[in-house]
């Protein structure tokens, strides 16, 4: 998905992170202690070797702590890097043999504070938090490839340079992508001559693995995101990427650290799956793509560190410990290993899922870049643009519908008739586009006010609302389609304008579990045979979330941005109550 932001990439690419002058916010002392030097003697020596692995994931810029349930869980306040850091800090002070990963997802989906600033500001405070290697997540490709590239390498964005007025160094982590390619065959060639790219070989975008050295032992880390990252990517941001299968990428990366030396192997992967119950460190009934892949992994990857499905869990499969730490900060896992000095191989391995609660100091040094980035942020972000008569939560009924999701599908529907003759027929919005509860401040009782930085917040992509021509045979198709996840545990539910209803049945047989005989548009049955104007964001529109069938729509009319649309909406219908959930009716 796209960003507001503007994306116009004028950096040179380069495989190893640049380090120049850097905006420091951390003291010396924050940063990850190195290995100490070891003699011939002691590396000669028998015995085991303690490391701790902190693994977090799904960061989406959460500088401040999240508002709403994303500032919950395990029934605690959590998150924000300030009490992120500082526990990471007291972690690491237990074991100086430390190295802290990420499953990736650091930034994209972001907050005002961190997005105004094309995420520059989290990826200076993962770099003061000790953050040391970290995989690539579908968000990181927001803004496109060379984006990310910009963003690990340093230098001012081509379009709004440095705009705290100071240099950008780039990130002092690590970033792998095992399994992304670069073909320039297929990139956009404009973008890979700014680049300075050439010939036709393909090559990988970021290196594939990393391999840390702790007191003497090898340890190889290895970095994939998910397979299916077009799908929910927009195709402009990733043109000219090809994504390899999650497994088969980490078996050569694992043979090829093997040739090495390397006995100790840690995948790293944006991809994940879903646990039933509450406890953070459960494991029940769990469910999702990473079981397949991480049993199609060779034995020689002892942890697989995952993330994406923003749950929490610590789970074995086979002989692999495989984490996840929610998201938003609000969970650390302390990954603790033991291996074998002589062989370098892992022997023992155990997890435990930390909260990151809000019972600990700060830590001065974020607190600090902080107070940096949000002077120039708070004079927009502090605006009240509006008010709600109660929270809008985006959290869905058993039919998938949320009471957050329906306002913004009739923001939407209200913005197409109101900018195009004609209007549309219904508007559509992916409920994963939807990053946030508006929960609102304070304000004269009953009602509450909204700022700018919560709406933004809620749809922090800046995706534009269009509006295309289908029939009502495609849309049929296209509705089917939200029940298409290879996950059975998670359905795509499109939020609806009320301009629209219909049923369906998740029993029965995929491509009938819609009920065609009860969609109704303005009160009329659909007709297979006629064509309707459909609004919905150019995210949907190019396929994303696995709706191929929108990708034959035609016509398009570009109605706006979201965010400003969803903001002028609040200016004329405050204060705005929940949606009434009632649009869909479905059995599970």
């Amino acid at each position: 998905m796209r960003r507001c932001l503007p994306f116009v990439v004028a950096v040179l690419l380069a495989m190893v992170p640049a380090h120049g002058d850097r905006r420091v916010f951390a003291s010396p002392g924050q940063a990850a202690p190195r290995p100490a030097a070891t003699s011939e003697t002691d590396q000669a020596r028998g015995g085991t070797v303690d490391v701790q692995l902190l693994a977090f994931n799904d960061f989406h810029g959460t500088l401040l702590p999240r508002t709403g349930s994303n500032g919950r869980i395990a029934d605690t306040d959590a998150g924000g890097v300030e009490y992120l850091a500082a526990q990471l800090n007291r972690l690491r002070d237990s074991n100086p043999n430390t190295i802290i990963v990420s499953a990736g997802d650091n930034v994209g989906a972001s907050p005002l504070l961190s997005a105004m600033f094309h995420d520059e500001p989290t990826v200076e405070a993962l770099g003061a938090a000790g953050l040391q290697v970290s995989a690539v997540g579908n968000h990181e490709l927001d803004e496109g490839w060379a984006e990310l590239v910009r963003l690990q390498q340093g230098g001012c964005h081509p379009t709004d340079g440095c705009q705290d007025g100071t240099p950008f160094s780039g990130a002092s982590y690590q970033y792998l992508a095992a399994n992304i390619l670069l073909d320039p065959r297929l990139a956009d060639a404009t973008a890979l001559r700014r680049l300075g790219i050439t010939g036709d070989r393909r090559r990988h975008v970021l290196p594939a693995a990393n391999v840390k050295t702790i007191d003497g032992i090898k340890i190889g880390f290895i970095g994939l995101t998910l397979r299916g990252a077009p799908q929910i990517v927009s195709p402009a941001g990733i043109r000219g990427l090809i994504f390899q299968d999650e497994a088969i990428a980490a078996n050569a990366e694992a043979r090829r650290l093997r040739q090495l030396g390397v006995r100790a192997i840690v995948v790293l992967i944006h991809e994940g799956g879903t646990p039933r119950g509450d406890d953070v460190n459960g494991c029940n009934g769990f469910s999702g793509p990473i079981i397949n892949i991480a049993k199609q992994m060779s034995d020689a990857i002892d942890v697989v560190v995952s993330g994406h499905t923003h749950e929490v869990y610590n789970c074995r499969i086979g002989n692999k410990l495989v984490t996840s730490a929610a998201s938003y900060s609000r969970v650390v896992t302390d990954i603790d290993l033991t291996i074998d000095r002589r062989t370098g191989r892992v022997v023992t391995k155990t997890a435990r899922n930390l909260v990151v609660a809000h019972d600990q100091a700060k830590s001065s040094d974020e607190s600090a870049l902080i107070a940096h980035y949000e002077p120039f942020a708070r004079t927009l972000g502090g605006k009240i643009v509006g008010s709600i008569t109660a929270p809008l939560v985006r959290e869905p009924n058993a039919r998938g519908e949320s009471g957050l999701g329906d306002a913004i599908a009739d923001a939407m529907f209200d913005a197409a008739r109101a900018r195009v003759p004609g209007g549309a027929a219904v508007a559509f919005w992916n409920a994963g586009g939807i990053r946030s509860d508006l929960i609102g401040t304070t304000g004269s009782a009953p009602h509450l006010d909204v700022t700018y930085e919560q709406v933004f917040d809620v749809l922090p992509f800046g995706n534009q609302l269009v509006i295309r021509t289908m029939t009502g045979a495609a849309l049929l198709k296209m509705l089917e389609q939200q029940f298409d996840n290879p996950d059975p545990g998670r359905t795509k539910v499109l939020q609806m304008s009320s301009s629209m209803t219909y049923a369906y049945d998740q029993t029965r047989p995929p491509g009938q579990r819609i009920d065609a005989a009860s969609v109704r548009i303005a009160g009329r049955p659909l007709v297979p045979t006629a064509t309707y104007r459909i609004a919905t964001s150019d995210f949907v529109w190019a396929g994303g979330d696995g709706f191929s069938a929108a990708t034959v729509a035609t016509d398009p009319m570009v109605i706006g941005v979201d965010v400003e649309i969803l903001l002028d909406h609040l200016k004329t219908h405050s204060p705005l109550s929940p949606g009434p959930q009632n649009r869909i009716q479905g059995s599970e």
